[in-house]
């Protein structure tokens, strides 16, 4: 009797009270997974059902939190380290319809002028409306050289739309994160495509190499439609170009500070004015570096508002194979805003196209009957600069060419 009551004060002193025990949310689902396997009318593989109660348990959290089985976890690590295959698309489910976040460049999405905000409504005839993105992704993919129909829903503002149809080639897809060149003597651009393992790396290759070229008096960094990628790179990338202070915040549950990425003096790239280009394709990482060169008045940020996905997402493996990715937090900029929703606004909103402009004849002195003439004088040869057809990139270097007359304008 003595040795029952003594078991029983140990078990109550080291039981956790019932009302704060996870445990006992799993005996329903085991109940029902029990049943379901004993009295299902055909045979149920065990294994899908728990995958698929995971499935449906993150889908009620947010649409960044998604289970991962085994072959598409497989396929998202070959994503982040370059080559993959299929159409060359960064999705995401929105409002129940699968939405282009950005194509990626020099890709078969990129070629079919596919854009940000694109809704796919049907792959190949299937509608994708609450379609889950493995299913998606795995309709995408596909051998090279095959085709895949895709029906597309874009928006054209003022609640008017566009539907049609696309058919694409899928090809295999290798992604050269950052492309650089002189765009004019003096002036670098570099193109950074995704944020990859080593993108950082090639970045300060390309930096390095349009110096060793000539003295660089400013620098374009073209982050438009770059969906984002890992935020260790962001980080690492906007570190290049300041010298200290803070990079970006990340706050977890409650407000809890999770982390906070600061910059270094050793190995920043200074001395010339730079501006970043942006547009509602430029996501996540690309929104963490342009909100850092903004804050931190290390870049003029220049284009359209960005596309506004300001959360944190950590991805583990589990012991099956399979992963998960979980919002874990919020992301800040050095100043303390908030990119979720919102996204960064652009210090200098460019259109992706140059406004109509009417020519107007217009009389000068010259056209004036029985004008007086100018004094004769030798012709200075100015150099021809060719416009740029790309509108965005050719104000980014208009400006560029301001800041070499007038000094730095910021």
């Amino acid at each position: 009797m003595v040795a029952v009551v003594a078991v029983l004060a140990i078990q109550s002193a080291f039981a956790v009270p019932r009302r704060y025990s996870p445990y006992r949310k799993l005996g329903l689902f085991a109940r029902v997974l029990t049943y379901v396997e004993n009295n299902y009318v055909h045979h149920v593989d065990g294994r899908k059902l728990v995958h698929g109660a995971i499935r449906g348990m993150l889908k009620t959290l947010d649409p960044h939190s998604v289970f991962m089985p085994p072959d598409q976890y497989r396929r998202m690590k070959a994503d982040t380290r370059g080559s993959f295959g299929g159409l060359g698309i960064e999705v995401e489910v929105r409002n129940n319809w699968l939405t282009i976040v950005a194509p990626i460049e020099d890709t078969p999405a990129h070629r079919a002028k596919l854009k940000s905000s694109d809704q796919i409504r049907a792959i190949d005839g299937k509608s994708t409306r609450g379609m889950q993105m493995t299913e998606a992704v795995r309709r995408m993919r596909g051998p090279r050289g095959t085709r895949v129909k895709l029906t597309i829903v874009r928006p054209l503002g003022k609640g008017k739309t566009k539907r049609f149809d696309v058919e694409i080639v899928r090809d295999v897809i290798k992604i050269v994160s950052v492309t650089s060149k002189m765009i004019e003597p003096g002036i670098g651009y570099i193109r950074v495509k995704n944020f990859q393992e080593r993108t950082a790396s090639y970045l300060r290759k390309a930096l390095e190499q349009l110096q060793a070229k000539q003295k660089l008096h400013g620098l374009i960094l073209d982050l438009r439609n770059n969906p984002g990628g890992l935020l260790e790179q962001a980080v690492r990338v906007a570190d290049l170009f300041i010298s200290d202070g803070l990079i970006v915040k990340t706050t977890g549950k409650g407000g809890r500070v999770l982390d906070r990425e600061v910059a270094h003096s050793r190995g920043t790239f200074k001395g010339f004015p730079m501006v970043c280009l942006v547009n509602g394709g430029s996501a996540s990482a690309s929104e963490i570096v342009a909100g850092a060169l903004q804050d931190r008045k290390r870049a003029v940020i220049m284009g359209q508002q960005t596309f506004g996905k300001g959360s944190v997402q950590t991805i583990i493996e589990l012991n099956d194979g399979s992963g998960l990715k979980l919002t874990i937090a919020r992301y800040y900029t050095p100043s303390g805003r908030s990119i979720q929703e919102r996204g960064i606004e652009p210090d200098i909103i460019a259109a992706a196209k140059a406004p109509p402009v009417k020519v107007e004849k217009v009389t000068r002195e010259k056209d004036l009957q029985g004008h007086l003439r100018g004094t004769k004088r030798r012709k200075k040869k100015l150099a021809r600069r060719r416009r740029l057809a790309d509108f965005q990139l050719q104000t980014a270097l208009d400006y560029l060419r301001a800041a070499q007359i007038f000094g730095n304008l910021k």
